[in-house]
């Protein structure tokens, strides 16, 4: 099998965690801002579409060089050799964005890499008169200038890695299933402690959850672009769909809850759980989160709680806050992990984290505040 440059795109601050998730794929890497960098084959590239729970997307690199001029950008993508990438009928759509460059106008850097790629194609398919016929496969190709390096890559996902294929409703703010399973994994949480979303909107945490401790790949339910590529065959996405199937522990008895004050969320929650077939495994309910308790020990809270970002929710949400921190004072043994923008949470919530980690829900800037309990007992780990 070939080898190919991979890229795996990452959200700003969760870098690590997807190196650590490529890693365990048994690939090597390099992590830059983000994104992740590896080499492997093709079978690499349907593995880490299926298995990556914390990427945005995977594309593979076809080049990169300098690139101040014009002229230096035609010559040098026509230079590449994409023939052996894209068949004779490939559908090529380019994309592009300009950081920090000289060649800031992307759409001329659209129609240039676009020009040089077809003049490369007839090269290499000897087609000497007329047009290339874009009616096969689709490639989608990215242009990506920064300080005036060149970064040319074809998106290997087609859809973000986020959209899983189980999500059949959503309330008004959804947490990126992708950000869920980072939030997740950022916890000492494993398959034998407890697991509560007291926020739970319309489940993604506790449904990410529930991939996460049965070992289900996060990919399963869904067709990735690649597919359709002739150098991708049907056996190799068979290959790496049945290794998933085979590492995933359906037996796998959990302990995971979400709760929502609002009760058309639950409903929600429910039938998206259903959709990933993990409707028996997960508790929904409707409740407040000032009247949460349990007998039960060692557990992990993960919530995301309105930030109140209009100032007229403020008071209503500090009020909460507080609520919130007075329901969880009792939880001598739980691990408590809450996301927000408010930059008072500590205040109102009465205790300061033992840790924060700034992260980014969508544009906005938040910090993961953490509230570490003590490890459990040996045999309950």
């Amino acid at each position: 099998m070939a080898k190919y440059k991979i890229i795996a795109t990452a959200a700003m601050g969760i870098e690590a965690l997807v190196a650590k998730e490529v890693r365990a794929l048994g690939y090597d890497c390099e992590v830059d801002n983000g994104k992740v960098i590896f080499e492997g084959d093709e079978l690499a590239i349907a593995r880490c579409n299926l298995w990556l729970r914390t990427a945005d997307r995977i594309k593979v690199q076809v080049g990169q060089f300098k690139a101040r001029t014009f002229d230096e950008l035609f010559e040098q993508t026509k230079a590449l050799n994409w023939g052996d990438y894209l068949p004779v009928d490939a559908q090529f759509p380019v994309s592009g964005k300009s950081v920090k460059s000289k060649l800031f106008s992307v759409s001329d850097c659209q129609s240039i890499v676009k020009k040089a790629i077809v003049d490369s194609m007839k090269k290499h398919y000897n087609k000497t008169t007329g047009w290339l016929e874009e009616t096969g496969s689709t490639f989608k190709i990215e242009v990506a200038l920064l300080k005036d390096v060149a970064t040319l890559t074809i998106d290997a996902s087609g859809a973000g890695l986020h959209k899983r294929g189980y999500r059949v409703g959503q309330g008004e703010a959804p947490l990126k299933e992708t950000l869920a399973a980072a939030l997740i994994m950022l916890t000492p949480w494993n398959a034998n402690r407890p697991f509560v979303d007291v926020f739970c909107g319309s489940g993604t945490i506790a449904i990410e959850a529930a991939l996460i401790g049965q070992n289900i790949a996060p990919g399963f339910n869904r067709d990735f672009l690649s597919e359709e590529w002739p150098w991708m065959s049907a056996s190799i996405w068979d290959k790496a769909r049945e290794e998933a199937e085979d590492l995933a522990n359906y037996d796998q008895v959990l302990d995971i809850a979400g709760h929502d004050i609002d009760h058309r969320m639950v409903k929600v929650a429910e039938q998206n759980a259903f959709e990933a077939g993990l409707g028996d495994l997960i508790q929904f309910k409707q409740m407040q989160v000032r009247d949460f308790t349990t007998p039960k020990e060692y557990g992990i809270i993960i919530g995301n709680p309105p930030y109140g970002e209009r100032l007229s929710d403020r008071p209503s949400v500090e009020k909460m806050y507080a609520e919130m921190g007075e329901a969880f004072s009792k939880l001598d043994t739980w691990s408590i992990y809450m996301l927000t923008s408010h930059e008072q949470f500590e205040q109102y919530y009465g205790k300061k984290a033992t840790k924060k980690r700034k992260l980014f829900n969508g544009f906005i800037k938040t910090d993961y505040y953490q509230y570490w309990g003590p490890r459990p007992p040996r045999n309950d780990q």
